[in-house]
C-alpha cells in the first residue's frame, strides 16, 4: 500500500487480470458457510447474481469480469460477512461512505453517481437479510465507483482525446475493500482516496470559495464601451469597482471619483496578470470579456481541472519540469520550490502540443535541426519547386541518405508530399529554427524543448504559434538548472555555444518533464488563476463528463 501525506493507507492500483477466459469462478455453496449466518449466506446469493455488480463500477478497475471476480474474491475470504451493514441496517462504515458520496461534490464529483439518498432509504427501510445484503453489494460496488473516481477521475483521458497520453493507475477492488476493515480512522481514509497534493487541496478549497460567490450573487457584467486607459474617465467606474472587489482583488474604499486610477488601476493589472492577459492596466476588448466571464464559467473550469489533477501522480518526481500548456509557461521545481521559470511558446491550435509525461536525458548544444517530413513537404518542397537554391541562405542542406545532394540537380517538380525520398537539415547558428540549445525526452511524438531565433514572440500574452515543440526563453538559464549539478555552469555552456560545434550533454540524473494542460489553478498565496482555453480540451472533457449518466443502484 502506498502512503498518502496524512499516513493513511491508499489503495494499491490493479495490475492484476482475469483468468484466462475471463470466467467467472462459481460462488460457492451458501450451505458449505460456516457459521451458517443467514445474512452472510443472502450475501453469497446476491453475489452469485450475474448482473449484480455493473460495468459503470468497474470503469476505470478494468473489466466488468475483473471487477465481480474482485469482489467476489474478498467476500469469500471473510466467509461472506458484510461489510457495510448489519442485522440492524447500516453499520458505522456504511454511513461514513454514505455521508462521503453525499459530500462528492466539494471534490466536483457527482454526488447521484453514486445514489446515497436511495441507498439509505433502502437500507433504513429494509425488513429482511436480503434485503440488506443487496445494500451490501450496492454499497461495495458503489464504493468501487466513488474510490476509481477519487483516485483516477471520471473518464479516462486517453478515450476522451486522444492527444492526452494518460493512463493513471487504478485501485485494485479486492485491495478497496480491504482497506474499509484495515482502517483506523475510515473517514480519513476515505478523505485519503483524492490525491494528495496541496494543488488539489488548493484548488479545492478554492472551488467552495467560488461557489460561495455564486451563492452571494455571483459576478456584476460591466457594460461595453470604449477602451479604457489609466487617466481617464468612464463612467463604468463604479460597477468596475465592484466587480473587482466581487473577485477579492480590489478593496473597497481605497478608490473613488470617475477617474481611472490608482488601485483600481492596480487591481485591473492583477486582474490580468491572474488571467494570462498582457498587463497593461488598459480595459479593451479581450480584458473586457474576460471580467464579463460569468462565475459559472469559472466555477466549471475549476471542475474541469480538478479532474484533471486527479490523472496526475501524486509524485511528480524531486526535481521536475512543469510545463502548462494552456498558460504557455514553464517552471522547475525542487524540493517542492519553483527555482527557474520561463515563458514558453506551444503548438497551434492545429499543431496542438499533447499532454505526456517523460524524462530529460541530455541537452544539445548547437544542434542540427532535421526538418520534419511534414515542414519539409507542405511548407519547403514548394519553394524548392520555384527555386532550387531558396533553402541556401537558411543553412538548410539536402540529403538523400548520407550523401549530401546539389538541389539543381534535382527535377523538384517531380515529388510530392506522399513523395519525398530527401531529408533536409540545418546547420547550426544563430538562424537555426532551434536556436542553439534543446533538451531532449525522446518520445514517438517528437516534442522536445529549445531555443528560439524568434524571441519577440516571447512578449505576448498568447503565444501558441509552434509546430508542437516547445520554444523556452532564457534557455541557458534552463540548461544551468537542469546541469548544474553535473558541473555545467551558464557560462560553461555559452562557452560551448561561441565555439560553434555540436555538442551532446548528457544528463548523470535525468529529469522527469511533465506537459499539462491546465486552465485553472491556485498559487501558494491563494491567488486563484485561470486561463483560456485554447486548444478546445475544456470543451471536450465537459462533453464527456456530461455524458456520464448517474448510476441508478
Amino acid at each position: 500500500m502506498a502512503q498518502s501525506a496524512s499516513g493513511e493507507a491508499r489503495p494499491a492500483t490493479a495490475t492484476g487480470a482475469p483468468p484466462a477466459g475471463g470466467a467467472l469462478a462459481p460462488a460457492p455453496d451458501p450451505s458449505t458457510l460456516l457459521p451458517r449466518d443467514p445474512l452472510a449466506m443472502a450475501i453469497a446469493r446476491e453475489l452469485s447474481t450475474a448482473d449484480t455488480l455493473m460495468l459503470d463500477a468497474a470503469f476505470n478497475a478494468g473489466s466488468e469480469d475483473e471487477l465481480q471476480l474482485g469482489v467476489q474474491s474478498f467476500y469469500e475470504s471473510r466467509l461472506f460477512q458484510p461489510l457495510w451493514v448489519s442485522e440492524d441496517g447500516l453499520n458505522t462504515h456504511g454511513e461514513l461512505l454514505l455521508k462521503a458520496f453525499e459530500a462528492a461534490r466539494a471534490h466536483a464529483l457527482d454526488p447521484a453517481s453514486y445514489d446515497p439518498d436511495r441507498l439509505f432509504q433502502i437500507a433504513f427501510n429494509a425488513t429482511g437479510t436480503n434485503e440488506l445484503a443487496a445494500v451490501e453489494v450496492a454499497l461495495s460496488n458503489s464504493y468501487i465507483t466513488y474510490a476509481n473516481d477519487m483516485v483516477a477521475g471520471r473518464v479516462k483521458p486517453n478515450d476522451v482525446n486522444p492527444s492526452l497520453k494518460l493512463f493513471p493507475q487504478t485501485p485494485d477492488p479486492e485491495a478497496l475493500l480491504d482497506l474499509v476493515e484495515q482502517s483506523e480512522d475510515f473517514a480519513l481514509t476515505l478523505d485519503a482516496l483524492s490525491p494528495n497534493t496541496s494543488n488539489y487541496a488548493r484548488l479545492k478549497a478554492g472551488l467552495a470559495s467560488y461557489r460561495a460567490k455564486a451563492a452571494a450573487g455571483g459576478f456584476t457584467s460591466v457594460p461595453a464601451g470604449d477602451t479604457l486607459k489609466p487617466g481617464m474617465s468612464d463612467p463604468r467606474l463604479a460597477v468596475l469597482r465592484e466587480r473587482l472587489a466581487q473577485q477579492d482583488l480590489f478593496t473597497a474604499g481605497s478608490h473613488a471619483g470617475d477617474v481611472y486610477d490608482g488601485a483600481l488601476v492596480a487591481a485591473v493589472e492583477l486582474f490580468q496578470e491572474r488571467h494570462g492577459l498582457t498587463v497593461d492596466g488598459i480595459i479593451g476588448k479581450n480584458t473586457l470579456a474576460e471580467i464579463n466571464v460569468p462565475i459559472e464559467t469559472r466555477i466549471e473550469q475549476m471542475e474541469l481541472n480538478m479532474e484533471r489533477r486527479r490523472w496526475m501522480p501524486d509524485d511528480l518526481g524531486a526535481r521536475y519540469v512543469f510545463v502548462n500548456l494552456a498558460d504557455q509557461n514553464l517552471k522547475v521545481v525542487k524540493a517542492d520550490k519553483t527555482v527557474h521559470t520561463a515563458r514558453v511558446v506551444v503548438g497551434k491550435p492545429y499543431h496542438a502540443t499533447p499532454v505526456f509525461s517523460d524524462q530529460i536525458t541530455y541537452a544539445e548544444v548547437n544542434p542540427y535541426w532535421t526538418v520534419p517530413y511534414s515542414i519539409a513537404t507542405r511548407e519547403y518542397l514548394p519553394q524548392l519547386q520555384r527555386n532550387p537554391g531558396t533553402l541556401q541562405s537558411k543553412n538548410i542542406r539536402i540529403f538523400s541518405g548520407n550523401r549530401e545532394i546539389d538541389p539543381y540537380a534535382v527535377n523538384w517538380q517531380a515529388y510530392g508530399r506522399g513523395n519525398f525520398p530527401f531529408t533536409l537539415r540545418q546547420d547550426p547558428g544563430n538562424g537555426n529554427a532551434l536556436g542553439r540549445i534543446k533538451f531532449m525526452f525522446p518520445n514517438k511524438f517528437s516534442i522536445y524543448i529549445h531555443d528560439t531565433p524568434s524571441k519577440s514572440l516571447f512578449s505576448r500574452s498568447q503565444r501558441s504559434f509552434s509546430h508542437g515543440c516547445i520554444r523556452t526563453e532564457n534557455p541557458f538559464d534552463l540548461g544551468e538548472v537542469l546541469l548544474g549539478d553535473d558541473g555545467w555552469t551558464k557560462a560553461k555552456l555559452l562557452s560551448v555555444r561561441s565555439a560553434g560545434k555540436r555538442r551532446v550533454i548528457k544528463l548523470k540524473d535525468p529529469v522527469p518533464v511533465h506537459l499539462t494542460y491546465l486552465t485553472a489553478w491556485v498559487n501558494k498565496d491563494g491567488s486563484t488563476h485561470f486561463r483560456r482555453d485554447i486548444y478546445d480540451r475544456d470543451k471536450v472533457l465537459k462533453k464527456a463528463i456530461a455524458a456520464l449518466a448517474p448510476v441508478k443502484l
